[in-house]
């Protein structure tokens, strides 16, 4: 299995190629479809309502003078309090990343509920990091020494630098931009001020080299702090963040990601996103789609997770030989949405749509633990493995910062709009108020134990606007019906069924999604597959015999270690008998919600959504021979 560090070593060895720089005058390009501001969309009761609160109570859970230990030690500051451990401990070259996406989550879940106590946390958490650039004056904010710049400007050895940095540049502009803070604002300015004049340090071919480490978003970053403060200037310094020689390939159409570190790569390719958005650069947008298409299509496994051990193996399509304890880091799953979203937003079409669903009903949903907001590493999809889930307290992996980000935005892609309209993309109890149309639209369903989600407008003055429905790509036999009357078809499955009418108070649309049994088979061995229900990935359960309290969770992590499973001893893959293309005649539901029984096997197995779940082993791709 390729290690992280072996793959930032290949990165290293693989020479410069030159992309043409962005030169400004370009005028900004036109998105076809924008989301809804988070505070616009409210959860009704529901999994995602229910994910969102256990996610709250966690955030609050963690102590801000922990969390700030080595922000003030670094900045010579006195602190009592006890460091966090794991990727946040004292001697953790990575220490401080799980605080950007801490101010983050804050600024998203404040923004999506209102909750105060949510808000002022991280208004707290601003004002402590605020008061330690003063300190270090500068601009500089790190909970590490100017020294590890130094490292990365002499020799690369270090890790990641500009990707903690970027983190904490992120959540300070998420203050910014969605809860008003203005000292957040002067936080990420004198950051940026920082990033540029030590950027001016290095020649072009230095910066390309230093870009072989890790540097997170700082691309999309620096584009979207010139975005709201109408600054280009941060335009041409996100540029030189810009990786050419993983982006060059991409804009020739090429694919040259075997033994490339996914999650390293994906933000590269978000950046290109943030740019053509700013700029309109269309070789920027090139990349994105020929990324999103290779990546979405080719090289990922059932529930939309891609790379094992972190990286790309082998060549697209080649996935069976893959499965592992270390498959669909969540990190890179929470970066394949971001990147679906940006398409989205050009192309409003109902592949991308489908495939954010796909990938958030499976690859996100079951990655926080119920019990106490623990997230998720990896999404193991090898047999016989289980959920390992990390230790109050220690551990903060990267997938714990993007874990709390992904269940505070909550319900972020769920509707959106143009001038003429709305999308209706997801299916989650919710409701929308669009303020400037003077129209609500309230969305209830019990989706996806039920097929029926109903969609209720309230117009005081009525409105006229298309509302687009998704039907998606599983979903053969969709029927709509308006105010109790069938609305005509075809309601063809990966499109959209539009409603043009000028809307009054009361109207009301039913929309009927019939979920049936489906494979997934893998592209190079269809005799191995994942067996799903509408959009969900069926797990196997396979029982807790092995699973012991010293196991079940990760434990305490050490600095430069990822989670790892101790004595699992495994059982071995289970081999089915049935016909793969009529899976109804030998799976047949139990009668409890969204619940299976394999028969005719040497072994029944029960099977229920991935996403739900936890402490068991279990099996999701299945070796299925004719009976």
């Amino acid at each position: 299995m390729v290690s992280r560090r072996d793959l930032l070593r290949v990165l290293a060895a693989v020479p410069l190629l030159r992309l043409p720089a962005w030169r400004p005058g370009a005028p900004p390009a036109a998105p076809s479809a924008w989301p809804f501001p988070h505070g616009q969309v409210r959860l009704g009761a529901g999994e995602w309502a229910d994910a969102l609160d256990v996610n709250r109570r966690y955030l609050l859970s963690l102590d801000p003078d922990r969390l700030l230990y080595s922000f003030r030690t670094t900045a010579g500051l006195p602190t009592s309090a006890i460091p966090y451990g794991g990727w946040e401990a004292p001697d953790n070259e990575l220490r401080g990343h799980f605080v950007g996406h801490y101010l983050s989550a804050c600024a998203l879940l404040a923004s999506r509920t209102g909750e105060p106590d949510v808000a002022a946390r991280g208004a707290l958490m601003v004002s402590g990091l605020a008061t330690c650039q003063q300190a270090n004056g500068g601009g500089y904010l790190s909970a590490f020494p100017v020294a590890f710049f130094d490292r990365l400007r002499a020799s690369n050895r270090v890790w990641a630098p500009f990707y903690t940095w970027h983190k904490l540049m992120a959540g300070m502009l998420d203050s910014y931009t969605l809860m008003g803070d203005r000292t957040a604002l002067g936080v990420v300015e004198g950051m940026a001020g920082w990033t540029s004049r030590w950027m001016a340090t290095l020649d072009t071919t230095a910066q390309q080299k230093m870009l072989n480490v890790e540097h997170g978003v700082m691309v999309a970053t620096l584009y979207d702090l010139g975005n709201a403060t109408g600054k280009t200037e941060y335009y041409a310094l996100a540029d030189q963040f810009r990786h050419e020689r993983i982006l060059a390939p991409m804009a020739a159409g090429r694919d040259e990601l075997a033994g490339v570190h996914g999650n390293t790569t994906i933000p590269k390719v978000i950046g290109e996103g943030c740019r053509y958005d700013a700029t309109d650069v269309a070789e920027s947008r090139r990349i994105c789609e020929y990324f999103w298409e290779d990546v979405a299509q080719h090289r990922s496994y059932a529930t939309g997770g891609t790379t094992s051990g972190e990286g790309w193996v082998g060549k697209p399509d080649e996935l069976a030989a893959s499965l592992s304890q270390e498959t669909a880091e969540t990190c890179a799953s929470y970066n394949m949405l971001k990147l679906t979203r940006q398409l989205f937003g050009w192309s409003p079409e109902a592949r991308y749509a489908d495939f954010y669903e796909r990938l958030l009903l499976n690859g996100i949903l079951g990655t926080q633990h119920p019990e106490d907001g623990q997230k998720l590493y990896y999404m193991p999809l090898a047999s016989g493995y289980w959920k390992l889930f990390g230790t109050p307290g220690q551990d903060f992996w990267c997938c714990h910062g993007t874990g709390v980000e992904n269940f505070a935005k909550a319900g972020d892609s769920i509707y959106f709009h143009d001038d003429a309209g709305l999308w209706v993309n997801l299916f989650i109890p919710s409701e929308l108020r669009w303020a400037e149309r003077g129209f609500t639209l309230t969305q209830e369903t019990g989706f996806p134990e039920l097929d029926r989600i109903t969609l209720t407008v309230q117009a005081p003055t009525p409105v006229r606007l298309a509302l687009r429905l998704r039907i998606p790509y599983w979903a053969a036999g969709a029927t709509v019906e308006l105010n109790g009357r069938p609305v005509p078809g075809p309601h063809e499955p990966a499109s959209y069924t539009v409603i043009d009418r000028t809307w009054r108070t009361g109207d009301r649309v039913e929309l009927r999604l019939p979920m049936a049994l489906h494979s997934a088979p893998m592209p190079d061995d269809p005799s191995l597959l994942a067996i799903m229900y509408g959009p969900l990935v069926l797990a196997g359960r396979l029982g807790t015999a092995g699973i012991t309290d010293a196991n079940r969770r990760a434990g305490p992590t050490a600095p430069y270690t990822v989670p790892e499973f101790r004595d699992p001893d495994l059982p071995p893959a289970p081999v089915l008998r049935g016909d793969a293309g009529n899976l109804a005649s030998w799976i047949r539901p139990t009668g409890r919600p969204l619940e299976f029984q394999v028969t005719g096997q040497e072994a029944d197995f029960t099977l229920v959504p991935f996403s739900r779940l936890f402490d068991e082993r279990y099996a999701v791709y299945w070796t299925v021979r004719p009976a």
